[in-house]
């Protein structure tokens, strides 16, 4: 599928109005491939009259199916043999169910540039050899979770001396944290020669150095040392702190500049790098687009009005996620209110919704789920 390539490829991260042509044909072949190769997602095309042909322009991404994240927790949907795909990867699985996703060959070729193109544009590729301490599960054979297999990747964008998790299995199967021997690590590191780069979940960072500040331990690490976060804080959605705070606490206890902190958006039904600028917001890039959706109608919402987040990007073909449904609440703002450069919109997440009020207030989304049950 060239038109993916050509759009991933592309070495203008956030050049929107330069992709869109690019973007809406890469968009229709991907519709098409799935309509042709999953009888599934063909059924649900049909039942609501739409065909790839009605994709003319950049408005008429909206009329795509939209596919709640709750579909891909109940029913694997795939539109090649498993056997074809490069692999499969999990969501985390915190409210009890799960997605499965593949991937093909060509997604991964395809996401290899997207990421080394961004990850050069926020200045988080460096040929410095850095330790890596990740805040995330350490990899095992029987977790195929996309958030382990993403921290662990994110480690490579600078050498790696070492790895250091925090999350480690347990004879049953479960991940547990060991956040004293994270503190240990990061006392001893402060010495080294080479910066440090923190990986993981913000709630993970902010219980840990919530831990050092118990032990009296406060480091300054190496120039250089670096905080990438990814994912969000799920079950602990109750000790969420505001971003601010926690950066503030990265700075005392760790020695690290605000602007040396990334944060990640992504889903593992939507593989895109959404990387925050140095004003810490989550601009567009050219290889996806964001729809806000009204809770009750489904039907678009203006810049600036909170609503449902519909992701879109034609970067799968194992499995059909062109377009899909969070259960996050979030709004676009204009990209020239940050002040950061970057004049595509930025995304703001409020938080999530729980899958009952996905089920109750996206009346639409329901309906597709409920006839997608019997494919």
């Amino acid at each position: 599928m060239l038109s993916r390539q050509r759009l991933f490829w592309r070495l203008r991260p956030y050049d929107l109005p330069g992709s869109d042509r690019a973007f809406l044909r890469a968009c229709r072949d991907n519709c098409a491939y799935h309509i042709r190769r999953c009888p599934g997602y063909a059924a649900i095309c049909k039942h609501l009259g739409f065909s790839p042909d009605q994709l003319q322009t950049m408005e008429d991404l909206a009329k795509i199916p939209v596919i709640p994240t709750l579909f891909f927790k109940r029913k694997a949907l795939f539109s090649m043999p498993q056997r074809r795909m490069a692999m499969k990867v999990t969501s985390s699985g915190t409210s009890g169910r799960f997605s499965r996703i593949g991937f093909d060959w060509g997604s991964i070729l395809a996401e290899a540039p997207m990421v080394i193109n961004l990850g050069f544009r926020h200045h988080l590729v460096s040929s410095k050899p850095a330790h890596c301490v990740i805040l995330g599960y350490k990899p095992h054979k029987s977790n195929h979770t996309g958030v382990t297999r993403t921290m662990f990747g994110l480690s490579h964008f600078s050498p790696p001396l070492s790895r250091i998790y925090a999350l480690h299995m347990v004879d049953d199967g479960t991940y547990t944290p060991d956040l004293d021997s994270v503190a240990r690590a990061l006392k001893k590191l402060a010495s080294s020669r080479f910066p440090t780069r923190i990986i993981g979940f913000p709630s993970y960072l902010w219980f840990g150095l919530r831990r050092m500040e118990e032990l009296g331990l406060r480091v300054k690490l190496p120039k250089g040392s670096r905080v990438i976060l990814a994912g969000g804080w799920k079950q602990h959605s109750a000790q969420e702190v505001d971003k601010s705070t926690l950066y503030t606490l990265v700075r005392q206890v760790l020695g690290i500049p605000e602007e040396n902190i990334n944060e990640l958006f992504g889903a593992v039904e939507h593989p895109v790098f959404y990387n925050t600028c140095r004003r810490h917001h989550f601009h567009l890039p050219a290889y996806g687009r964001v729809i806000i959706r009204d809770p009750d109608t489904l039907e678009p919402r203006p810049m600036g009005r909170a609503g449902l987040v519909n992701l879109i990007s034609p970067l799968m073909c194992a499995t059909p996620t062109l377009s899909v449904m969070t259960d996050d609440l979030g709004y676009l703002t204009p990209g020239e209110q940050c002040g950061c450069g970057i004049s595509t919109p930025y995304l703001t997440i409020l938080g999530r919704v729980g899958m009952g009020d996905i089920q109750t207030c996206a009346a639409g989304a329901s309906e597709l789920l409920g006839k997608g049950e019997a494919f």
